[in-house]
């Protein structure tokens, strides 16, 4: 039988994953009314905000107080990665490509952290692994040429490219953070503080100032607020609750499948085969490796 904690657990983290599963489309709904820097911009302000209310309700706003400049610099160093980095890329391969193209695509991120983990972390690849790269890249081909195998033609050969390419700023970010001891929380909101100037500066340069219409604004602050301020204080409780991690991560599972029937009944997108079939195999290939976890 379940313990009280381990309920709670699978709430919050069933909570996370229904919500991370509405971000694809939201990501082209804010996107058809301004360009990736503006809504990029939007939803850094919004979700700045969103982690300063969630520390100062869980009482760990003076521990930012208390640290020291040369710590603050060194939380907020990977803010070039995540969110500055990663959300320009991200967003244009969106606007790129259809939402059911870019969000499996997006998903092979686990992959891409034990590729590099190679090189970056001195580990080794064993044939459980190698299987589960192989498995998850052969979903990527299907889906990026609609299962036209024998005839390869990229959909978008550069959006699909930003897809794949803001999975190794995402697996960069991690593993940078990986010998950190400092509360997620308190490091994600130092990042997002270094990220905002640089996004800012970046949408005046090359953008220009965000639109106002309220539609615009409220499909940007829904962006920031639940895919990068209130979600993650979710899993990390849940991940706090849990008996073991396994019974939560395994959850994530679900969002890829989940999201493409919100793309499907929110954006009208008509979900092709080869997405269906891709994501099979690129989920598959997440499940072999997770399975070799001890």
């Amino acid at each position: 039988m379940e313990s009280k904690d381990q309920k709670k657990a699978y709430i919050y983290g069933l909570a996370a994953v229904l919500i991370w599963s509405t971000v694809a489309s939201a990501f082209k709904i804010a996107l058809s009314y301004m360009d990736p820097l503006q809504l990029l911009f939007y939803a850094v302000v919004f979700s700045t905000l969103t982690l300063l209310i969630l520390l100062i309700v869980q009482g760990k706003i003076g521990q930012v107080a208390q640290m020291s400049m040369p710590n603050i610099l060194k939380c907020a160093l990977p803010g070039i990665l995540n969110p500055f980095l990663y959300y320009i890329v991200l967003f244009k391969a969106y606007d790129l490509l259809p939402a059911q193209e870019a969000q499996p695509l997006n998903y092979t991120w686990a992959i891409t952290l034990s590729l590099l983990s190679i090189p970056l972390l001195g580990q080794k690849l064993n044939a459980r692994e190698f299987i589960a790269i192989f498995t998850s890249y052969l979903g990527v081909v299907v889906i990026s040429t609609h299962g036209n195998l024998l005839d390869i033609q990229f959909s978008n050969g550069f959006g699909v490219f930003l897809a794949l390419f803001s999975t190794i700023i995402w697996a960069l970010y991690w593993i940078y953070n990986t010998k950190s001891k400092t509360d997620p929380l308190i490091e994600l909101f130092l990042n997002f503080c270094l990220g905002l100037p640089l996004v800012t500066i970046a949408m005046l340069i090359f953008s220009g100032p965000p639109p106002f219409e309220l539609p615009a604004v409220l499909s940007a602050a829904y962006v920031g607020l639940f895919e990068m301020g209130i979600t993650f204080a979710l899993w990390l409780k849940a991940l706090k609750l849990t008996e073991k991690t396994a019974k939560i991560s395994n959850l994530i599972f679900l969002s890829p499948f989940l999201s493409l029937i919100l793309i499907h009944f929110i954006l009208g997108e008509e979900i092709l085969p080869s997405t269906l079939v891709g994501l099979l195999f690129i989920v598959g290939g997440n499940i072999i490796q997770q399975t070799g976890k001890k």
